[in-house]
């Protein structure tokens, strides 16, 4: 019977220390080799909080790592290159990203997300740029909601 170990690591600095070493440690694996597998599969998500799955076999020590996608919140804080968002959502605006960004990020979270429809998904993300205090397109994240529901921005989701 595996083991499964499910930890939200920043992306390319995994290290042997807590919480990975101690919870690995137990069950006689390589520690480092999985540390350095780790750090390889997630570079590309640095500075990023990612989900990290290490399925370990205790009795063959054989492991694998499933590497999930980062929350919507990190991939918007990637591309705004912000630290945080808004302490007061609503009422403090820390950044504004376009449109055709939200998009991106719907697409790249879409087999995540629970609906197919790209609209729908945009949506979801827009909801996010919301409680983080982020405007799209210079507008308040419902005025863009309504907008697409109205069609307005239908050339970009073709």
């Amino acid at each position: 019977m595996s083991e499964v170990i499910e930890l939200l690591i920043e992306g390319g600095k995994a290290t042997a220390g807590p919480p990975l070493g101690p919870t690995l440690a137990p069950l006689k694996v390589n520690v480092g080799k999985i540390v350095a597998d780790i750090n390889e599969k997630t570079k590309s998500f640095a500075g990023m909080k990612v989900p990290v799955k290490v399925i370990v076999d205790p009795e063959t020590k054989e492991y694998e790592i499933e590497v999930g996608l980062p929350p919507t919140s990190q991939l918007i804080k990637k591309e705004l290159n912000l630290e945080k968002g808004s302490q007061q959502a609503g009422r403090e605006i820390v950044g504004d990203i376009s449109l055709e960004k939200v998009i991106e990020i719907a697409k790249i979270k879409m087999e995540s997300m629970l609906t197919k429809d790209l609209k729908n998904a945009a949506k979801q993300v827009i909801g996010t740029c919301l409680s983080m205090g982020i405007t799209v397109n210079g507008k308040d994240p419902r005025e863009v909601i309504q907008e697409i529901n109205e069609g307005k921005h239908d050339s970009l989701f073709k």
